[in-house]
Protein backbone atom coordinates (compact mmCIF):
# COMPACT_ATOMS: atom_id res chain seq x y z
CA UNK A 1 0.00 0.00 0.00
CA UNK A 2 1.34 3.48 -0.92
CA UNK A 3 1.91 5.95 1.42
CA UNK A 4 0.53 9.83 1.06
CA UNK A 5 2.55 12.70 1.63
CA UNK A 6 2.16 16.49 0.61
CA UNK A 7 4.73 18.18 -0.77
CA UNK A 8 6.66 20.50 2.24
CA UNK A 9 5.96 17.35 4.56
CA UNK A 10 9.03 16.41 6.33
CA UNK A 11 9.91 12.42 6.08
CA UNK A 12 12.30 10.10 7.58
CA UNK A 13 14.10 7.40 6.33
CA UNK A 14 12.74 3.97 7.61
CA UNK A 15 15.00 1.42 5.69
CA UNK A 16 17.47 1.49 3.06
CA UNK A 17 17.24 0.75 -0.53
CA UNK A 18 19.21 -1.03 -2.46
CA UNK A 19 20.57 2.26 -4.40
CA UNK A 20 18.93 5.31 -5.00
CA UNK A 21 18.14 7.52 -7.86
CA UNK A 22 18.86 11.14 -7.96
CA UNK A 23 15.85 12.97 -8.85
CA UNK A 24 17.65 15.19 -11.39
CA UNK A 25 16.20 15.50 -15.20
CA UNK A 26 18.52 12.51 -16.41
CA UNK A 27 18.52 10.53 -12.84
CA UNK A 28 21.48 8.39 -12.03
CA UNK A 29 21.64 5.77 -9.85
CA UNK A 30 23.87 6.08 -6.31
CA UNK A 31 25.26 3.76 -3.55
CA UNK A 32 22.33 3.55 -0.61
CA UNK A 33 25.25 5.27 1.70
CA UNK A 34 24.15 8.87 0.38
CA UNK A 35 21.34 9.02 2.78
CA UNK A 36 21.14 7.63 6.44
CA UNK A 37 18.50 5.39 8.15
CA UNK A 38 16.37 7.67 10.24
CA UNK A 39 17.73 10.99 8.31
CA UNK A 40 15.14 13.62 7.59
CA UNK A 41 14.20 15.00 4.49
CA UNK A 42 11.72 17.28 2.72
CA UNK A 43 9.06 16.38 0.28
CA UNK A 44 9.61 17.88 -2.82
CA UNK A 45 6.81 16.39 -5.51
CA UNK A 46 5.44 12.91 -6.43
CA UNK A 47 6.99 10.96 -9.24
CA UNK A 48 4.59 8.13 -10.95
CA UNK A 49 5.23 4.31 -9.24
CA UNK A 50 5.11 5.43 -5.77
CA UNK A 51 8.25 7.39 -5.94
CA UNK A 52 8.75 10.57 -4.13
CA UNK A 53 11.14 13.43 -4.54
CA UNK A 54 12.72 13.96 -1.33
CA UNK A 55 15.84 16.85 -0.84
CA UNK A 56 18.04 15.41 1.86
CA UNK A 57 21.41 16.73 2.99
CA UNK A 58 23.41 15.31 0.67
CA UNK A 59 20.84 16.48 -2.21
CA UNK A 60 17.49 14.88 -3.80
CA UNK A 61 16.54 11.43 -4.34
CA UNK A 62 13.53 9.23 -5.34
CA UNK A 63 12.24 6.79 -2.87
CA UNK A 64 9.41 4.42 -2.91
CA UNK A 65 7.31 5.37 -0.57
CA UNK A 66 8.11 2.20 1.51
CA UNK A 67 11.62 3.27 2.97
CA UNK A 68 9.76 6.81 4.46
CA UNK A 69 7.09 7.47 7.00
CA UNK A 70 5.94 10.93 8.16
CA UNK A 71 7.67 12.51 11.12
CA UNK A 72 5.20 13.86 13.58
CA UNK A 73 3.76 17.60 13.39
CA UNK A 74 5.22 19.10 16.84
CA UNK A 75 3.69 22.29 18.06
CA UNK A 76 7.08 24.63 19.52
CA UNK A 77 5.85 27.14 21.63
CA UNK A 78 7.92 29.56 23.20
CA UNK A 79 7.48 29.09 26.95
CA UNK A 80 5.31 32.03 28.68
CA UNK A 81 7.12 34.44 30.53
CA UNK A 82 4.89 36.33 32.57
CA UNK A 83 6.72 35.56 35.50
CA UNK A 84 9.61 36.40 34.46
CA UNK A 85 11.86 39.50 35.92
CA UNK A 86 12.18 41.02 32.70
CA UNK A 87 8.29 40.87 31.98
CA UNK A 88 7.35 42.59 35.69
CA UNK A 89 7.85 45.95 36.73
CA UNK A 90 8.37 47.27 40.34
CA UNK A 91 5.53 49.67 41.73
Amino acid sequence: MSKEFTVGDRVRVIELPRYVKTAEPIPMLRPPNVIQLGEEGIVLDRRPGGYWGIRFSQGAFLLDSQYIEAVPVTSQTPPETENSPESSSPT
